[in-house]
């Protein structure tokens, strides 16, 4: 605030001069530095507020700002800038700053989070914070009333608040998935066998278990948006809510997707490493061998080198989209483009990528997804489950998309209503907003 132009007086219990002050700041107690400032920032914990009673009268009509944090999150009933406010009931209080770290304001804002929430109930004294803030190279989100300040003085204290159920879904759908096939792959094959494939824990489960629950993921990402039209249609408006574990699930989309991209790219880097396997190595080693010995060669199949180059290329295109789908999430990359733009690559390429990715699981199992060798102890392999999700949102979006369909749904979204009763008793007050 010095280098920014600002006349600084700290007020302090013992006003002497310290070193870790700059000296072009002045050092006052607390009664002489409040009568000296119209901006006040107040840098103490909640539990030391009382002292201000005492300074009522002099801080009357002043800017109080309140930068403080709780411990936890509801560790008081009222937020502490309400709590302030109810102390010294003279003056301006103003939440701000309490989401800024100091590293941001050391790096001046370089290198880190520029947003500064402001609430308060005094527009010209919210203003000239918001002033402050501007000047110091940060921006400043006007959140409204000091009844917001209880939501700013929990933003420091979440921890990935939206990040939560995507991390315990994929979670639940990678631990699911690894024992599944354990079973299919490392228990089968000892009971009935009495073979050793404990080996395959390392590399070729969890490489089954990555693209499983990256497409699996990516088709979660749509399955929302897919229930909302069906939702719409079905009520014939879009003037209600819908429910709270629906709006929930499509505020998580953006999570969804970059974990299972997260996924997406763990897949890649796994299937690199096979022909540098020592499992691979032998058993291709040993082929060799016994066709040389039997003097024999594999004969040249057409309809499998055109099965496995359309694996790979589906497979290669439907990555470089998903890498696109989530650069275009990054805030510094979505902000460049307008609404239809961003629209276009997450939705339409979106869905294209889904596609793709499908049709490379498809095109892997190919014939063996319906040959009943594949099944131990009646369990099908694990790719024929991850595909019931993808295939289900296709089908249901290919149906949504026909032209009878696509044209109720669009007058829907652009104010339709099939049974107008529910906006006229919204006009009339009878339904809650």
């Amino acid at each position: 605030m010095l280098q920014c132009g600002y006349s600084i007086v700290f007020g302090s219990r013992n006003p002497r001069m310290s070193s870790l002050l700059p000296n072009s700041a002045e050092v006052l107690s607390y009664s002489e530095a409040a009568q000296k400032s119209d901006i006040i920032i107040i840098a103490i914990h909640r539990e030391h507020y009382d002292f201000l009673t005492e300074l009522t009268e002099v801080l009357n009509g002043k800017i109080l700002v309140d930068v403080s944090n709780n411990l936890k999150i509801k560790q008081y009933p009222e937020s502490n800038a309400e709590y302030l406010a109810h102390l010294v009931p003279g003056a301006h209080v103003v939440k701000a700053f309490n989401t800024i770290s100091a590293w941001a304001l050391q790096s001046r804002a370089l290198d880190a989070s520029r947003q500064v929430f402001v609430c308060g109930n005094d527009s010209k004294a919210k203003q000239r914070v918001m002033d402050i803030v501007r000047s110091l190279g940060l921006t400043p989100l006007d959140k409204g009333s000091l009844m917001a300040a209880k939501e700013i003085e929990n933003y420091p204290l979440q921890l990935f608040p939206m990040w939560k159920f995507p991390f315990y879904l994929s979670a639940v759908l990678c631990v699911f998935f690894f024992f599944y096939c354990v079973i299919r792959e490392v228990i089968y094959p000892y009971v009935y066998e009495k073979k050793d494939r404990t080996f395959r824990l390392a590399i070729s489960i969890p490489n089954r278990v990555f693209p499983i629950a990256a497409l699996t993921l990516l088709a979660l990402v749509y399955l929302p948006g897919v229930i909302a039209a069906i939702l719409q249609l079905y009520r014939g408006t879009k003037y209600r809510r819908f429910p709270d574990w629906l709006d929930h699930w499509m505020l998580c989309r953006k999570q969804l997707g970059l974990i299972a991209l997260g996924f997406a790219f763990l897949h890649v880097l796994y299937t690199l490493v096979i022909p540098i396997r020592y499992y691979v190595r032998w058993t291709w080693t040993n082929r060799t061998i016994a066709q040389a010995i039997a003097k024999k060669e594999s004969p040249f199949s057409t309809s499998t080198a055109w099965l496995s180059d359309s694996y790979v290329a589906m497979g290669m295109l439907g990555f470089f989209l998903f890498v696109l789908l989530g650069i275009t999430s990054l805030p510094s990359v979505s902000n460049m483009v307008n609404w239809r733009e961003f629209r276009f690559v997450q939705s339409k390429l979106g869905y294209l990528t889904l596609i793709l990715c499908t049709a490379h699981t498809l095109v892997y199992g190919g014939k063996r997804f319906l040959s009943p060798s594949i099944l131990v102890w009646y369990l099908p392999s694990a790719y024929v489950i991850a595909l019931i999700i993808p295939c289900t949102v296709l089908v249901i979006k290919f149906i949504l998309i026909l032209p009878c369909i696509d044209k109720t749904l669009t007058r829907i979204r652009k104010g339709w209503e099939r049974n107008p009763k529910f906006s006229e008793s919204a006009l009339n007050g009878k339904t809650d907003i």
